[in-house]
């Protein structure tokens, strides 16, 4: 059958060929926006393909947040917002996003961050961007600073907001007990243990 249909074709396509009037192919185009080949539709390349679907996929993923638990949602409300002028000159501007509660963008001078908090058993407030290398933005009660866990380095130190300007001012006048330093141990008094 499809030796049939081969056969039939190739018998069949020079009549067709023929049977076009001679002046058809003769005839030269009279403007030149005629004379121009349509243009060919370029393909991409395989890998530019990949490219733009991963691009695609990670996109949709950023967009699907993560539903955050009433802890972690208790951690936003502590987080210290605004401007907050750090050690050499430099700030970080965290902010809270209005549409998704619990996450705040981080932003500086060649970097932008978008952040949730994380529960953690220290106390401190640590909030993680695992999209795009893993930055922490840990605050203390007296500061703040932000790490890029991937580069093993510190982004941002010594970053203060005002209320923790307070609490650094209240710590110098009166500073907390050293844990190495201790004069006598618990539970013991003037005697020796």
């Amino acid at each position: 059958m499809k030796r049939l249909l081969a056969l039939s074709l190739i018998l069949l396509s020079p009549s067709v060929v023929l049977a076009q009037p001679a002046g058809e192919t003769a005839k030269k185009p009279t403007t030149k926006t005629a004379a121009k080949a349509p243009a060919k539709k370029t393909e991409t390349s395989s890998r530019t393909q990949l490219n733009s679907a991963a691009n695609q996929a990670a996109a949709g993923i950023r967009a699907a947040d993560v539903a955050l638990t009433p802890a972690e949602l208790a951690i936003a409300d502590r987080v210290q917002t605004g401007n907050l002028p750090c050690e050499l000159g430099a700030s970080v501007v965290v902010e809270a996003d209005p549409k998704a509660p619990g996450y705040f963008s981080v932003r500086g001078k060649g970097f932008a961050y978008r952040m949730h908090p994380v529960v953690t058993s220290t106390g401190a407030i640590r909030l993680e961007d695992h999209h795009d290398g893993g930055a922490v933005w840990l605050q203390l009660s007296n500061k703040s600073m932000l790490m890029d866990q991937k580069a093993g380095k510190r982004l941002a130190d010594e970053c203060v907001s005002p209320a923790q300007i307070a609490v650094a001012e209240a710590l110098k006048k009166n500073p907390a007990p050293s844990l190495l330093d201790m004069s006598s141990p618990a539970g013991c008094g003037k005697e020796k243990c």
